[in-house]
């Protein structure tokens, strides 16, 4: 069987499409614009219920004395009370304060809780484009993939687990207890709500951690199947470049702007010259130098051909002293960018023309 020999090796990765490559940073931040990024459903949950527990523990009797001071209320003092607009006013607040008590810090605990877990997982983050209507999801062949995919799977499997794990911790706490249980018929009311207290509060807490475990694992499975959306083949990031770069044209049109508008700051510099070099023809550069402000010379404007001649122009408009000296001019405008003082291996030459044009305007004797 002939096989096909390849003279220089071909990475067939490019053709392939196939997405092997990490995100760049800027895929990383596309994908967090749509809402992509790595979160756990069941931290917060997780977190909440055992705060949640934690909290009821901690004010069980305060939320218990809050819930008989209503009942002995409505049963002992407003159902003797005349119905009517601000007797229904007062019974309102008293009972709505009393309920506000009992479910208040529940609520509160987890709201703060969801809140510092979401911003621990992805920060701060608004976008609307999760919930943006798109028409592709009312296909039912693409409907269809999404059930029956490995994402769904998981899913699936992470409710089975949850339940049953669930059952068998409330299942082993009350066998724990069902000595217990079978005597609660013979305890008093208040003995009673105490012991289911106490096992509710334990049964929370522990189905919460373990709620937290399995939670951390699917953190793990989220970050690890998120990366994996996220790669990119070798073309994909060549395509990006090419976008990040921006179009030829539009660059080229940029690039003249900023020359025109370089050229336009140079021509309203060069009044200000003290001498112009020319080869005569195709260079002209134009000096400047002040004690005052300079440590040497500087090149304030310099052009060839064509923009050499509109530099001339101006000087003999403003009546700036012309010298025509080729080597000089050639060294000026091949080594010194406009606004650069002269390197030193031409300062003796410069300073010779500017001691001559200092002599014919009278700076010098």
């Amino acid at each position: 069987m002939n096989r096909m020999i390849f003279l220089y090796p071909v990475d067939l990765q490019y053709f392939s499409g196939e997405k092997t490559e990490k995100a760049t940073p800027k895929k990383r931040q596309d994908a967090r614009k749509k809402g992509q990024v790595v979160k756990s459903s069941d931290l917060s949950p997780a977190f909440g219920l055992m705060a949640v527990f934690l909290v009821l523990s901690a004010l069980g009797a305060s939320m218990l004395h809050s819930m008989q001071n209503v009942f002995r209320e409505s049963l002992l003092t407003f159902s003797t009370w005349q119905v009517n607009q601000e007797n229904l006013g007062v019974i309102t607040t008293k009972i709505g304060w009393e309920i506000a008590k009992i479910v208040g810090p529940v609520l509160a605990t987890i709201f703060v809780v969801s809140l510092i877990v979401n911003y621990a997982q992805v920060g701060w983050l608004f976008t609307t484009e999760t919930i943006r209507f798109k028409p592709e999801k009312l296909n039912p062949i693409q409907g269809a993939k999404r059930m029956f995919s490995l994402r769904s799977l998981v899913e699936l499997c992470k409710s089975l687990l949850k339940i049953s794990t669930g059952i068998l911790v409330a299942y082993m706490i009350l066998w724990d207890v069902r000595n217990e249980l079978s005597r609660l018929s013979l305890q008093p009311l208040e003995a009673t709500l105490s012991f289911a207290g106490t096992e509710a509060a334990k049964l929370g807490l522990f189905i919460g951690m373990l709620l937290l475990i399995l939670a951390v694992m699917d953190y793990a499975y989220q970050k690890y199947d998120h990366e994996k959306n996220l790669r990119m083949s070798k073309q994909d990031i060549k395509d990006e470049h090419k976008q990040s770069e921006g179009d030829p044209l539009i660059k080229g049109k940029i690039r003249e702007r900023q020359r025109s508008m370089a050229i336009r700051r140079m021509m309203q510099e060069l009044p200000n010259a003290d001498v112009v070099i020319t080869n005569p023809t195709h260079f002209a550069v134009a000096i400047r130098y002040d004690s005052k402000e300079m440590h040497a010379p500087t090149v304030i404007a310099k052009g060839q051909d064509y923009m050499a001649l509109r530099i001339k122009e101006v000087a003999k408009q403003h009546r700036i002293i012309t010298m025509e000296n080729k080597p000089l001019a050639r060294a000026l405008h091949s080594q010194v960018e406009i606004g650069q003082q002269i390197p030193e291996e031409l300062f003796k030459a410069v300073a010779e023309v500017l001691a001559y044009v200092y002599k014919l305007q009278g700076k010098v004797k």
